[in-house]
């Protein structure tokens, strides 16, 4: 919950800043940020800062490279030396931020700012049988006319995500979260003797987790479905 709170804190802080470049990156991963030159620009100086400090994180000056002690860029920052571009690598959650690069070129000053936000990779979702439905008429006959089971696709612990049910490739319904790390589930209800392939997809700006139906682990009457429990299908 906490770590929710200030990827949360830190997303609405920084859609106020002002960005050359927008960067969503996964956890455990590596981005890169780059200046855009083929080359460095002479000997000029180069910096890399970094959140509402601006703490350092690299500088190169007179050919040499100072980089940052900070601890929770320890032994993560890889410089491309004809470049500038900074890579980052085994990225965490704290290493969302602004990143703001400046070079001196002696009378004007070239800047570029970037807003990366890291994001957990997402969990697989679990699809639940619940509360299976009856009309009239099939609750009286073995036969199932009528029935519809209802299901729950369910995520647990996720922050700005997408939870969305698919029929084929139809998009039957969907749920978006961005807030806090919670649990999210999204219901499907399915005719008796339905044959369609259904699945449950889960998604945030850099992962994707997809589950899909086993239309034959449902039960077919009414009858069927008295010992039924919320358990996994």
């Amino acid at each position: 919950m906490f770590h929710g709170l200030v990827l949360f804190c830190l997303f609405f802080s920084l859609i106020g800043a002002e960005a050359d470049e927008i960067v969503s990156a996964k956890e455990g991963d590596s981005f890169t940020l780059r200046t855009g030159f083929t080359e460095r620009q002479g000997d000029h100086e180069t910096e890399w800062r970094f959140g509402s400090s601006r703490t350092l994180l690299i500088r190169i000056k007179s050919g040499n490279v100072f980089t940052s002690s900070d601890t929770i860029f320890r032994d993560r920052l890889l410089l491309d030396r004809q470049t500038g571009d900074l890579t980052i690598t085994n990225i965490k959650n704290e290493h969302t931020g602004v990143y703001e690069l400046s070079i001196d070129l002696g009378q004007t000053e070239f800047k570029k700012k970037f807003v990366v936000t890291v994001y957990a990779p997402v969990p697989v979702p679990v699809i639940t049988r619940y509360s299976p439905q009856c009309s009239s008429s099939s609750s009286s006959s073995s036969s199932a006319s009528g029935f519809k089971r209802v299901l729950l696709c369910s995520v647990v612990n996720v922050s700005h995500v997408t939870l969305s049910w698919y029929k084929g490739n139809s998009l039957l319904s969907s749920i978006s979260e961005s807030d806090f790390s919670i649990s999210l589930s999204l219901p499907l209800e399915v005719e008796y003797q339905d044959i369609n392939s259904y699945s449950c997809v889960v998604n945030n700006p850099v992962s994707t987790q997809i589950t899909h139906l086993d239309i034959s682990k449902l039960c077919q009457t009414c009858s069927d479905c008295d010992n039924w429990s919320q358990k996994e299908l």
